[in-house]
């Protein structure tokens, strides 16, 4: 056993509040300041991060922004010309696709049968009720806003390599892709829970890697502020740029069956959690800000 430090005392709070409920957690990684500790109940593979993919999305979608490739009021009008677009849609702006607010009813998730030829366009013949009218949350959306960056940028997997993941020293990540080649976008990164903490570390320090900077700060400021009052209820009725409030002094990328990352910038610490948790998700959310917080 290696000495007691902040990091190491959140992770045994942590541990010993999963194993008492019986929850069903993979692995835990906590950053507090430069102090790093981690613990795992299995081995350490890659896993699908499901929603908490959206986050890194939206990460890319800064530095595009930064690098004047485009704007989060760049529409699809302009971006996606070739699809046939239902009314309204022309004026349907990046940033109303990243904050689940298109107007498009559309609901669709990636673990449901997709029986069209183009995702993106089935969403995008549906008319727009009007940016900014209605929050639904949805991996189509994602999946939009992605088709409309790698308009510009090409495959956006491979466009981050060099700009976000090879920097993090995270080899050859994965993301599922649709049958026409793109990337899932809302879900499908793989990375182990340790590679996922570089991401929270990124986000908590304001988009630099050990003093390197990657992503502007005030795009990471952005991704948290202003919020979105959802309509529903807490843990999810507020949503930024791909992340959510909550719990307690954090605010998080979040993915089904467990996968978080909290950060909390009050004790200038990150907590990353990888699970298969499919009954009581998010307590596991709880319980790693109760740890922070103590």
């Amino acid at each position: 056993m290696g000495p007691v430090t902040p990091a190491s005392r959140v992770v045994e709070r942590f541990r010993r509040a999963v194993d008492r409920e019986h929850l069903l957690a993979y692995g835990i990684h906590v950053l507090v300041g430069d102090d790093e500790a981690q613990h795992r109940w299995r081995s350490d593979d890659r896993e699908n991060l499901y929603s908490v993919s959206k986050g890194v999305c939206a990460i890319a979608t800064g530095i595009a922004v930064s690098e004047g490739l485009l704007g989060l009021d760049s529409t699809v009008g302009d971006l996606l010309p070739a699809l046939r677009l239902g009314t309204r849609v022309h004026a349907v702006m990046l940033r109303d696709l990243l904050t689940m607010s298109s107007g498009i009813d559309f609901r669709w998730f990636a673990d449901e049968p997709a029986p069209w030829p183009d995702l993106a366009q089935e969403m995008l013949r549906r008319p727009s009720a009007g940016a900014g009218t209605a929050f639904q949350y949805s991996d189509a959306s994602s999946y939009v806003a992605m088709r409309m960056l790698g308009a510009v940028v090409g495959d956006v997997r491979d466009w981050l390599l060099p700009r976000l993941f090879d920097p993090l020293g995270i080899h050859n990540p994965q993301w599922h892709r649709c049958p026409l080649g793109w990337i899932m976008a809302g879900s499908g990164l793989e990375l182990r829970t340790e590679e996922l903490a570089r991401i929270g570390r990124l986000l908590r320090d304001g988009g630099t890697w050990h003093g390197r900077r990657l992503v502007d700060a005030e795009w990471i400021a952005r991704m948290r502020r202003p919020w979105i009052e959802t309509g529903g209820a807490a843990p999810y009725d507020r949503y930024g740029l791909a992340t959510w409030t909550g719990p307690g002094d954090c605010w998080r990328l979040d993915g089904r069956y467990g996968q978080y990352v909290l950060i909390d910038d009050v004790r200038g610490a990150v907590a990353t959690i990888t699970a298969h948790e499919e009954a009581r998700a998010f307590r596991l959310a709880e319980l790693a800000a109760e740890a922070l917080a103590e």
